[in-house]
């Protein structure tokens, strides 16, 4: 039998369930995660302090298991480059480390200076170059 991972149990905790005459899953499968008959009991992180060694440990019996990897949580957040123009500060314009433009000319106010800068998109545009207006009333952000 199958289940997925609530949302709460894999932010809070890296858990897998107690495999007594199953396999863990590895890093890669955790989005799927086989019920084992006879417990359906969590394994949690757990400390070996004196062999220096990660466990996973049952909390309702006393089975633990070592752990195939090092890494018991993992945060994956992929942007868009949407997003990513939509994080940028108003204090972008005055970034002195960016590249400035005096060739385009803003849609919103038509100033005739603008910061920019590339990011990957997905899909087939590949690299986007996207644009902030500099003047310090508008910073409206476009893309080319």
């Amino acid at each position: 039998m199958l289940i997925r991972l609530l949302p709460f149990l894999s932010r809070s905790s890296s858990t897998l369930l107690c495999p007594r005459g199953g396999e863990l899953i590895d890093e890669q499968k955790r989005l799927s995660v086989p019920l084992m008959q006879c417990s359906n009991n969590i394994l949690y992180p757990k400390e070996d302090r004196a062999n220096k060694v990660l466990l996973y440990a049952c909390r309702k019996c006393e089975h633990q298991e070592v752990a195939d990897s090092n890494c018991v949580y993992r945060n994956v957040v992929d942007h868009d480059a949407g997003e990513l123009t939509q994080v940028l500060s108003e204090d972008v314009a005055s970034d002195p480390t960016l590249p400035r433009t005096k060739s385009v000319r803003c849609a919103a106010c038509g100033h005739g200076e603008a910061v920019f800068f590339q990011a990957t998109t997905r899909g087939e545009d590949g690299m986007t170059l996207f644009f902030v207006c500099c003047n310090p009333s508008c910073g409206h952000r476009w893309r080319d």
